[in-house]
C-alpha cells in the first residue's frame, strides 16, 4: 500500500483490482488507474468521460431519447414534463406551442433544492430534534426528584392534618371529662338526697316502735304520725350519657385534605425556530481593534453581559448593576435587594435581569423593576450565571464546606441536571475554589472556566465530559494560566480571560489554541461577553473599564 493512502480512503481500480486508482470514467462509473485508462476506451466508444478521481460524477448522465435511439434528451417540456432531445425538437415531433428547458437547469435547480433541504435537515431539523430529544431524556431524569418533592409535600400535609385531629380529639377528651365530673355531681346531689330521706325515715320508725311498746295512754294519745313525707316517692333521675356523632365520613374527609390532580398530557405545536445561519466564516483579524473604552465607575469590575446590541449591564464590588449604552452613556442603575455585592450577573430571554448576591446567596430576577427570589439553596452556594439558547439557566455552585463543585440545569425554579462528576467517578471541577464562570457553546457544549484548577473544562450537552484546556506556552506569557470569564461566538470559537497575563485565550471548538488577544492594552481582564455581531467586551478588574474589541471579520 502507497504510503499516501490508508485502508479507509484509498480507492482501487477496478479494471486490474490491485493498482490505485487516479481517474474515474464518468460516463461508465468505473475507477481506473493510468495503466488501464487506455483498455477502458479502445472499444472507441465516443462516450468515454476520464476524469480526475476527486471529481467524479461531475459529467450529466442523460436518459436515452424513446423515439430517436441514439439521440439523449437534453431538453424537457415545460408542458409535458417529459424529456426530449434535439432530434424532437427540429423535427418538430413535439407540440410546437410548448417551451422547453435545458435538463442541466432543471438538473441543477433540483440539486439546489436538494442541497437546501439538506442544510434545513442538518442545521435546523436534526438539532431542534436532538435538542427535543434530549430534553425528554433530562425530563425522565427528573422525575424521581418531582415526584418525591410531591410525596414530601403531601408527607408535610399529613402531619398538619395529624396535629390538627389530635388537637380536635384531645379538646373533646377534655369536654367529656368536664361532662363527667357534672353527671357525677348531679347524681351524687339525688343520692345525699335520698340518703338523708332514709335518716329521717329510720327516726321515724324507731319513735313508733317506742310509742307501740309504751303503755303510757297520754304519750300514745298525743302521738302523731309524719309519713305523708314518705309517701310521695322521689323523681327518678335520667340523665343521657353523651354520645361522639361524627360529621364527617370517609369521602368527606377525603375531599377536605385535598386530592391529587389527575395527570394530564396535552400536545403543543412545535415551530421550529431557525438558527443563526452560516453564511458566512468569520476570520481573525492580524491583529484585533479597540473600538471603544467604557469607564464604569465600578470598584473591582467583575462582570459583563449584553443585553442587547446597543447596551450593556456590568456589575462589580458594590450593589450597583448599571447598565450603559455601547458609547458609554449610563441608562440604568439596579440596586440589589440586600445592599450586598452581586457576584454575577445575566440577562434571560424575555431581557430580565438576573443577579447573584453574594450577602443573600440567593438569585434573584429583576423585570419591570419587580425583585424576586427564585434560587435559593442550603449546603451549596450559587455564583456564576449564564441563560442559555433553550432559555434555561446554567448556575455552577461551591459547597459550603469548600471541597466541591458542580454546574446545574435550571428551567425556572426547578432543576433540570446537574453535572458534577465524569464517566469514572472523578469530579470535573476543582472544589477549592468558588471562580467558575460559565458559557455554553453553540454546538450546545458546556464551557467552565475554572481558576481553581487553572483550566477551561468543556463537557457537552449531556454533561459528558470533551476535553480541558490548561494554558498554551509562550515566551511572552510568563504567570500561570487561570481564568477568569469566558464567552463563545458565532464559529464555536471559546474565548477566555487570563488575568495574570493580561489577555484573552481563543480556543476553537476542540479546544486547540488558536491566538491571543493582547494587543489593546489589558490591564487584569475578568469577565467578558459577545454581542450578537461578535464584538467581545472585556471588563479591566481594577480599571473598572470595559473595552470593546472587533478580532474578528
Amino acid at each position: 500500500m502507497e504510503p499516501d493512502y490508508s485502508a479507509q480512503d484509498v480507492a482501487r481500480c477496478d479494471l486490474c483490482k490491485t493498482a490505485i486508482a487516479q481517474s474515474y470514467c464518468d460516463f461508465c462509473h468505473v475507477d481506473l488507474c493510468k495503466p488501464c485508462i487506455g483498455e477502458h476506451i479502445s472499444d472507441e466508444y465516443d462516450k468515454h468521460k476520464i476524469v480526475p478521481i476527486h471529481k467524479r460524477k461531475s459529467t450529466l448522465i442523460y436518459p436515452k431519447c424513446e423515439t430517436h435511439q441514439n439521440k439523449t434528451c437534453e431538453y424537457q417540456c415545460k408542458d409535458c414534463n417529459i424529456p426530449i432531445c434535439s432530434d424532437c425538437i427540429v423535427a418538430k415531433q413535439h407540440n410546437k406551442e410548448h417551451k422547453f428547458i435545458k435538463l442541466e437547469e432543471v438538473f441543477n435547480a433540483k440539486k439546489k433544492h436538494i442541497r437546501r433541504v439538506t442544510e434545513d435537515l442538518e442545521k435546523q431539523f436534526l438539532p431542534a430534534y436532538e435538542d427535543i430529544a434530549n430534553d425528554l431524556e433530562l425530563q425522565i431524569a427528573s422525575l424521581d426528584g418531582e415526584y418525591k418533592k410531591l410525596s414530601t409535600e403531601m408527607s408535610r400535609q399529613r402531619e398538619e392534618i395529624y396535629r390538627e385531629v389530635d388537637n380536635a380529639f384531645n379538646q373533646m377528651e377534655k369536654e367529656i371529662g368536664e361532662i363527667k365530673v357534672k353527671h357525677k355531681s348531679i347524681l351524687q346531689k339525688h343520692l345525699d338526697e335520698i340518703k338523708q330521706l332514709q335518716s329521717s325515715m329510720l327516726q321515724t320508725l324507731y319513735a313508733l316502735n317506742e310509742v307501740e311498746e309504751s303503755n303510757e295512754v297520754s304519750v300514745t294519745i298525743n302521738y302523731s304520725c309524719k309519713t305523708e313525707e314518705f309517701s310521695k316517692l322521689p323523681p327518678k333521675v335520667i340523665l343521657s350519657m353523651p354520645k361522639f356523632i361524627p360529621k364527617m365520613k370517609r369521602e368527606d374527609f377525603c375531599c377536605l385534605i385535598g386530592k391529587l390532580s389527575p395527570l394530564s398530557t396535552t400536545l403543543k405545536e412545535r415551530v421550529i425556530t431557525a438558527k443563526k445561519p452560516y453564511t458566512s466564516v468569520r476570520e481573525l483579524l492580524d491583529e484585533p481593534e479597540l473600538l471603544n473604552t467604557i469607564k464604569t465607575g465600578h470598584k473591582n469590575l467583575r462582570s459583563v453581559t449584553c443585553h442587547n446590541d446597543e447596551q450593556i449591564w456590568t456589575s462589580g464590588g458594590t450593589a450597583d448593576i448599571k447598565c450603559f449604552d455601547i458609547q458609554g452613556v449610563l441608562q440604568k442603575t439596579i440596586q440589589t435587594k440586600s445592599g450586598g455585592m452581586p457576584l454575577d450577573i445575566a440577562v434571560d430571554t424575555t431581557g430580565a435581569m438576573l443577579y447573584y448576591d453574594l450577602k443573600t446567596t440567593t438569585v434573584y430576577k429583576v423585570k419591570n423593576d419587580q425583585t424576586e427570589a427564585i434560587i435559593t439553596l442550603q449546603g451549596w452556594t450559587p455564583y456564576n450565571l449564564c441563560v442559555i439558547s433553550s432559555g434555561d439557566l446554567l448556575v455552577t455552585m461551591f459547597s459550603d464546606d469548600r471541597t466541591q463543585s458542580k454546574v446545574l440545569r435550571y428551567s425556572g425554579s426547578t432543576v433540570k441536571q446537574t453535572i458534577q462528576f465524569d464517566d469514572e467517578g472523578q469530579p470535573l471541577y476543582s472544589g477549592n475554589c468558588y471562580l467558575k464562570y460559565i458559557s455554553q457553546n453553540r454546538n450546545l457544549d458546556i464551557c467552565v472556566a475554572d481558576f481553581g484548577a487553572c483550566a477551561v473544562v468543556v463537557v457537552n450537552q449531556a454533561g459528558k465530559f470533551r476535553f480541558r484546556y490548561t494554558g498554551h506556552s509562550s515566551p511572552t506569557k510568563n504567570e500561570r494560566f487561570q481564568p477568569y470569564g469566558i464567552t463563545t461566538d458565532s464559529q464555536s470559537r471559546i474565548l477566555t480571560s487570563d488575568g495574570r497575563n493580561h489577555c484573552i485565550h481563543i480556543l476553537d471548538t476542540d479546544g486547540q489554541f488558536l491566538r491571543y488577544i493582547d494587543n489593546c492594552d489589558l490591564k487584569s481582564p475578568w469577565g467578558v461577553c459577545l454581542d450578537s455581531n461578535d464584538g467581545l467586551f472585556v471588563c479591566e478588574f481594577n480599571e473598572g473599564s470595559v473595552k470593546k474589541i472587533r478580532y474578528s471579520k
